[in-house]
């Protein structure tokens, strides 16, 4: 018996193989609609002449590598299909709870592939907000990801979140800003969110598909297939996305242009601050870390990651700045700080200024649970390190600006 393998979709796919047998995937991280929902279907043709027929100028060892091919497909089929038949929704009791839906953990490089799931995470620990991980990969009814839920409200979009905390919570980064400080703010995020984001996730699923696909967090039987078909896939959906865009109408050489002109941009608004608006944190912050990160922790070897590791290396600094603040359960090593220039009349890595960055052998550790409560608690600095231009990466503002940032309303 012959069996043709197939996809019932509504509309475009997000798969990922979590530790909670649920189905979705890093993918581009963003706020985009990407995402799919449908049946993998195996099943039997009646009719198997029209196959032998066309196997008939083959021979012999083609036919039985096109037959055990589509055996291997019918069975990927079905276990996929068995996957998603025992996964079962759950009721969240968000009562007073922030829910945050995202995909799930990458297994080294960073706590997300998305710069936008990883932006809004990091929103919530700089405003001291308590919130409850869901990595069930489940799209917004917008088909946005991520989204969170608060007392039965649904949310989606980040900067649609941010608006909906602050007003009913009553936090605020951006409180101490003037009006032009905001606009700036503003224009910064947008370049960011709008442009710098399609050049990062060209470099990171298209460019580096390969050392992208070790990062996807996907376990079982046929986990290397499945890693291969979901960055693929991811790296199509990617290259589509950008022509629509217009920017994935350029050359590569083009597209990375366009991304160092980003790079330098921030450096140069950065400068020797501590952070883009000045001495204290901001909304911006966020946004910005969230999109530098793939630069710093998943693109080894890249062009993104010469620049902020090299030429750039304060908004490396930056990077590590508010990772060593806000997640301190994320681990890098010293060498994430050096980049090893391999172009020719090289013969040594370019080594770079020792940073009193941690020195651990440990990667980023995904909590294998569905669900996971955060609560941040602001962590003293391990040293009192200087950067090259002088200014400490713990300067005095350090223990005492979250105490400035608004409280949540009661």
């Amino acid at each position: 018996m012959y069996w043709r393998v197939g996809f019932a979709w509504t509309r475009s796919c997000v798969v990922d193989l979590g530790p909670n047998q649920s189905l979705s995937s890093g993918l581009l991280g963003s706020d985009e609609q990407l995402s799919f929902y449908g049946y993998i279907i195996a099943y039997p043709l009646q009719d198997c002449g029209g196959i032998m027929s066309a196997l008939g100028s083959d021979s012999w060892w083609r036919k039985t590598l096109y037959l055990t091919g589509g055996a291997l497909l019918a069975a990927a089929a079905y276990l996929l299909h068995e996957l998603l038949a025992i996964r079962k929704e759950e009721e969240l009791d968000s009562k007073d709870a922030i829910i945050l839906h995202q995909f799930s953990r990458p297994k080294t490089g960073a706590p997300s592939l998305s710069p936008f799931c990883l932006k809004l995470e990091t929103y919530l620990r700089m405003v001291d907000l308590p919130y409850q991980n869901y990595f069930d990969g489940k799209l917004s009814p917008q088909g946005k990801m991520p989204w969170i839920e608060y007392n039965q409200e649904q949310v989606c979009g980040t900067e649609f979140i941010i608006d909906f905390l602050e007003e009913k919570l009553g936090v605020s980064l951006n409180k101490s800003l003037t009006p032009q400080e905001k606009a700036l703010s503003r224009a910064i995020t947008k370049m960011v969110e709008e442009h710098f984001y399609w050049t990062i996730a060209y470099c990171q699923w298209v460019d580096n598909l390969e050392e992208t696909q070790k990062m996807l967090s996907v376990s079982g039987p046929l986990s290397d297939l499945l890693k291969w078909i979901l960055s693929h896939l991811t790296g199509g959906i990617v290259k589509r996305e950008m022509y629509g865009h217009g920017i994935g109408r350029f050359s590569t050489a083009e597209v990375y242009a366009l991304m160092e002109k980003d790079m330098r941009t921030l450096a140069a608004l950065l400068g020797d601050k501590k952070y883009i608006m000045g001495s204290k944190l901001s909304t911006v912050d966020a946004a910005v870390f969230g999109h530098l990160a793939p630069a710093m922790w998943t693109l080894p070897g890249s062009r993104p990651e010469q620049l902020i590791k090299g030429e750039l290396i304060n908004l490396a600094m930056y990077c590590e700045r508010i990772r060593r603040r806000f997640w301190p359960e994320w681990f890098v090593d010293l060498e994430d700080f050096r980049y090893n220039d391999t172009t020719e009349g090289s013969d040594s890595p370019s080594k770079l200024p020792d940073l009193g960055l941690y020195s651990c052998t440990d990667t980023f550790q995904d909590d294998t649970r569905t669900h996971t409560l955060h609560t941040h608690t602001p962590q003293a600095p391990p040293s009192s390190q200087s950067d090259p231009t002088g200014h400490s990466l713990y300067d005095s503002d350090m223990d005492t600006e979250c105490s400035e940032i608004d409280q949540p309303k009661c």
